[in-house]
């Protein structure tokens, strides 16, 4: 493995860990603090950089920019993408439509990049505050937003609006914005309690699967709690196990694959056994074990979990500045 070892000198690689050994193929990139990946229609790899930028890696193997030059700015809006601004970026989704939303979070704001045409619009969000709920996104008010994710249909976005301790949902047909958990204050909520009603610690991460359960993580709460189709909050997994979580995602089995970022590793949680499992990472922070199995693999703060439509999932092993994929 000594030639994998020096490769990693690089700036960055995306790179897949092979759970058979088999031949782990690098391409060399420059990324820094990639947060959010997805694939868009094309098959390109869309990785979001916390320094500003949203890169592509073409099936070809090319890096392109397609939006931000890696400054912190806001601007651009009616424009070509690649001429705007975003602000500390965190995480980014693909419509059912092609387009590509971005999580501007220190803008406060969701944008939205049109495939077609290269111009960059805003999605949801005007200023930063709180306001908007049972209106158009657009005119809604967010406080760092820093998680973006669709539900398996694509019709209903999640929004983690951190800052103001909230989850929200954006209906995509009506682009109507509605909360589905958190009051404003900071708090453990009570097992079992209405969502709405109820304190946050401080949600960093969200998403919804098909049967509506809305999965939230808590960065400083450490734990993964559920808001049920009911309306009402459970606690799955309480601080003591996970540490600093920051990205999650939703298998076809339902379960939920968490960034278990402080930990520097990846679990999945059990939704029907009520367990979680250990997937990628042996907890210890460091860049070692590429081209081996996921369990042998060092990471250093991985910041996002996606998977593909092949069920490969990719991480985004922010402070290594590269992207790992785990084959299915």
């Amino acid at each position: 493995m000594g030639w994998i070892h020096g490769l990693l000198a690089v700036t960055a690689i995306i790179v897949p860990v092979s759970v058979n050994m088999q031949t782990v193929h690098l391409v060399k990139a420059d990324l820094a603090e990639p947060f959010g990946v997805a694939f868009d229609a094309k098959g390109n790899l869309l990785i979001i950089e916390y320094t500003s930028s949203l890169r592509a890696i073409t099936p070809a193997g090319e890096i392109v920019t397609l939006c931000g030059d890696g400054t912190k700015g806001d601007a651009g809006d009616g424009g070509p993408a690649k001429s705007a601004k975003l602000n500390a970026p965190h995480a980014l989704a693909v419509g059912a439509d092609g387009v590509v939303y971005v999580a501007d979070s220190l803008n406060h704001r969701v944008r939205a990049i049109d495939p077609k045409t290269g111009i960059i619009t805003t999605f949801a969000g005007t200023t930063k505050g709180y306001s908007g709920d049972g209106g158009p996104a657009t005119k809604a008010q967010f406080s760092g937003i820093y998680c973006i994710s669709f539900n398996p249909a694509k019709d209903k976005m999640v929004v983690t609006d951190l800052e103001n301790r909230r989850v929200r949902v954006i209906d995509m047909k009506s682009g109507v914005v509605s909360l589905v958990a958190g009051n404003g204050k900071k708090g453990v909520p009570e097992d079992g309690a209405v969502a709405i009603n109820a304190p946050l610690v401080d949600p960093r991460a969200a998403t919804m699967d098909a049967k509506g359960n809305v999965y939230l993580l808590e960065r400083g709460g450490h734990a993964l709690r559920v808001v049920d189709p009911a309306g009402k909050i459970h606690t799955l997994i309480p601080p003591g196990t996970i540490k600093g979580p920051k990205h999650l995602c939703v298998d076809r089995a339902g379960d939920v694959i968490i960034a278990d970022t402080d930990n520097h590793r990846i679990v999945k949680w059990l939704a029907a056994e009520g367990k979680l499992v250990p997937l990628a990472g042996t907890g210890k922070k460091g860049s070692a074990g590429v081209g081996g199995p996921p369990d042998k693999l060092e990471m250093n703060q991985p910041h996002g979990v996606y998977l593909d439509g092949k069920g490969e999932l990719y991480i985004s092993d922010s402070m290594n500045n590269r992207v790992l994929r785990i084959a299915g």
